[in-house]
């Protein structure tokens, strides 16, 4: 994984003249990662930002997150712009509204795991319970350290079983464990079936994605786009299929900014 500053001037050859689809990650990508999920916002510049890009035809935006689509859609708060909400199990945008199958099916079961851990989890203090329709996540970046283990053991052992029988998947991410019904839709297969229809509505004229995220179920959509485009991963490096990081939300904008400059030039 490389720094991507010090591969810009070939980066930006490579975005010269191509349509761009350009996913985005929320939280910790769009908004610095805050105690409590409410409490994420956007910056203004990097909304603006956003805005601009949209007015450029040869970009297309889209926001995916694991936060649930009305979440999504209101925090960002811009219009016709796709939405990924919940993973991908909720879709929305321009001629898109999509609801995956499986979430329906299995929501007596997430319904019934998520009633479980609230009693469970209800005397230790800082807990967060993000309700999402189809599914949920525990935050417990408020717990006292010396507890969080045990948070994680009443997680691991009310989902086990239903975890084995491929009823539920639990995803772990930055003080958090994500409930969702099973799927074999990830963001991975989200961004490879908006890439495809992208390239169908162009007519197979060049498309760049770029794909940008900070989490572990980002990693997902970097694999599905490796040769395919360019991936990057925000916060200090690690081992991950994306080809470039970032240091953090400022410099996000920082990237989005310079695209902006590109697709201004190519506009004059």
């Amino acid at each position: 994984m490389n720094y991507l500053w010090l591969d810009w001037q070939k980066l930006k050859e490579r975005l010269r003249n191509k349509n761009l689809l350009l996913f985005l990650d929320y939280d910790g990508t769009l908004s610095p990662i805050v105690d409590r999920p409410q409490d994420a916002v956007i910056p203004k510049e990097t909304r603006a930002f956003l805005e601009m890009l949209m007015k450029y035809p040869k970009t297309k935006v889209v926001i995916v997150s694991g936060r649930a689509l009305e979440d999504i859609k209101d925090k960002v708060g811009l219009k016709d712009i796709i939405y990924v909400g919940n993973h991908g199990l909720e879709i929305e945008g321009p001629k898109i509204k999509f609801k995956n199958p499986s979430s329906l099916r299995y929501k007596v079961i997430i319904d019934g795991l998520k009633n479980e851990l609230i009693k469970r989890l209800s005397l230790i203090k800082g807990v967060i319970l993000e309700d999402k329709g189809f599914s949920f996540g525990l935050h417990y970046r408020l717990v006292d350290k010396e507890l969080i283990s045990k948070v994680k053991t009443i997680i691991r052992e009310t989902t086990i079983t239903y975890v084995i029988k491929n009823k539920i998947k639990v995803k772990s991410g930055k003080m958090v464990s994500e409930i969702t019904p099973y799927s074999v839709w990830d963001k991975g297969r989200v961004v490879l079936w908006l890439l495809a229809r992208q390239s169908f509505a162009l007519k197979d004229n060049a498309i760049a994605p770029i794909y940008i995220g900070d989490d572990e179920s980002d990693e997902d959509a970097f694999a599905a786009l490796k040769n395919k485009g360019i991936t990057v991963f925000v916060g200090n490096p690690r081992p991950s299929y994306a080809q470039y990081y970032l240091k953090d939300t400022d410099e996000v904008m920082g990237f989005l900014k310079r695209i902006l400059e590109i697709q201004k030039g190519e506009s004059l």
